[in-house]
């Protein structure tokens, strides 16, 4: 028999968002005032004005937005000057990025706040894209030719948004015989090759070094827990707590192991390394241990209430120490999930959350975890987030940019219009 479920508090619930258009008026007078601010973010006029056309059509009604139905579709709308504004136009990214973040942080802002990292597939045909390749594509669960997104997400008790993206540019597409490919997509010059995990760590430090936003946990997905670059990026920051997903084959300790020092001879020279003491138990796999598990140590508890109701799993948590190749590495918590049933599912978690941490926070870390991935429901359902039909490099970034500010615009709406629930999300221009 399971422990009777108890009541903890948690920083706050996780946040819905339902929006519809009777809710509005004058939708596109609030958008040209939302526009507006990024004047000085585009040296032309021009430029400025088709990102209101962009934007405009984003919300719009039509079922493909890409970017040809979406300039037929808007007012003073011109396919061409579409396509150069997205492609090829001068926009001062980081100022727009900037500025996107001092709205977040003025209107979601929260010193609870959460930093989530996740990725993102976009299936493509051909091999003219940038950084196009077969690759494991999330949003399928399948090796396919696409384009992976590595983004960044804040969710706070007023609401989540995407708030950084980076396009992942595989190995392959760094070598020579790329080398016009490179140049047909327009790469930067300066641009290098870089793990999914070294550039969600320069996004974390660049959005630390900025202040802009104020957060307290990370949470992010297994692909970015096995870098040492990820980790030692999060874990080093004061008052900063992470949840961080792990594989089902990493190992650990109950109780850190004793460490001595073994001498031993090579070519000559007399020589010692590290070594856990040979009376240690070995290191066991978080896998193995959650399966042998008894019912006993675990506890059921609501994550998230869903459309059909609410989404319980099981939790248990102990303090281990991490075993990274045969040696103690970090003292942390193992939090392990389980869903409902005979045949029960695991996911396994670290954190390193003081050891006074309460399981519901763990519960609701779990959780909240899951607004990046909303973020890429709706973005996509709404703003056609993957319809784009571009190949460069820059103008990848435009469109997921001007996709990023459409999806924050309806959470501002909700936020100034109070926190009004209803039952449809899309808001139609």
């Amino acid at each position: 028999m399971l422990p009777e479920c108890r009541t903890e508090c948690i920083p706050f619930p996780i946040p819905k968002f339902s929006l519809d258009e009777s809710d509005i008026g004058g939708f596109m007078d609030e958008l040209k005032t939302f526009h507006e601010q990024f004047r000085d973010c585009f040296s032309r006029s021009e430029p400025w004005e088709n990102l209101f056309r962009y934007l405009s059509g984003q919300f719009s009604g039509l079922e493909r937005k890409s970017i040809e139905p979406m300039a037929l579709h808007v007012e003073g709308g011109d396919v061409r000057c579409m396509q150069r504004f997205i492609s090829d136009a001068v926009w001062n990214d980081n100022k727009i990025l900037k500025r996107h973040h001092e709205n977040i942080s003025e209107e979601m802002g929260d010193k609870d706040g959460v930093l989530i990292f996740d990725e993102s597939g976009f299936v493509k045909k051909g091999d003219d894209s940038a950084g196009v390749s077969r690759q494991y594509c999330g949003s399928i669960g399948k090796v396919e030719n696409c384009q992976v997104g590595v983004f960044a997400a804040y969710a706070s008790r007023h609401g989540y948004t995407l708030i950084d993206d980076q396009l992942f540019i595989p190995q392959k597409w760094f070598e020579d015989s790329h080398k016009e490919r490179r140049e047909k997509c327009r790469f930067p010059e300066d641009l290098s090759f870089k793990t999914k995990p070294q550039i969600a760590a320069e996004m974390f430090q660049k959005i630390r070094e900025d202040q802009i936003l104020p957060f307290k946990y990370v949470a992010a997905d297994s692909v970015y827990t096995n870098s040492e670059d990820f980790l030692d990026a999060v874990e080093n920051i004061p008052d900063v707590v992470y949840f961080l997903a792990i594989p089902s084959d990493t190992l650990f300790w109950f109780h850190e192991p004793v460490v001595t020092e073994k001498q031993f001879k090579h070519k000559g020279v007399i020589r010692s390394r590290k070594v856990v003491n040979k009376k240690e138990k070995v290191p066991v796999r978080v896998d193995n241990f959650a399966k042998d598990l008894k019912d006993y140590f675990w506890y059921r508890r609501t994550v998230a209430e869903g459309t059909k109701g609410p989404n319980d799993y099981e939790f248990t948590k102990r303090r281990v120490t991490l075993c990274k190749k045969g040696m103690p590495d970090r003292n942390v918590w193992l939090i392990i999930r389980r869903t409902l049933g005979k045949n029960p599912e695991y996911s396994f978690f670290i954190s390193n959350a003081p050891r006074s941490t309460k399981l519901s926070t763990f519960v609701w870390l779990s959780g909240i975890r899951w607004a990046i991935e909303q973020c890429f429901e709706e973005t996509k359902t709404e703003f056609g987030m993957d319809h784009y039909e571009v190949r460069k490099y820059g103008g990848w970034h435009h469109h997921i940019l001007t996709c990023m500010l459409a999806h924050f615009f309806l959470w501002h709406l909700k936020i100034r219009l109070g926190e009004k629930i209803t039952s449809h999300y899309a808001v139609a221009a």
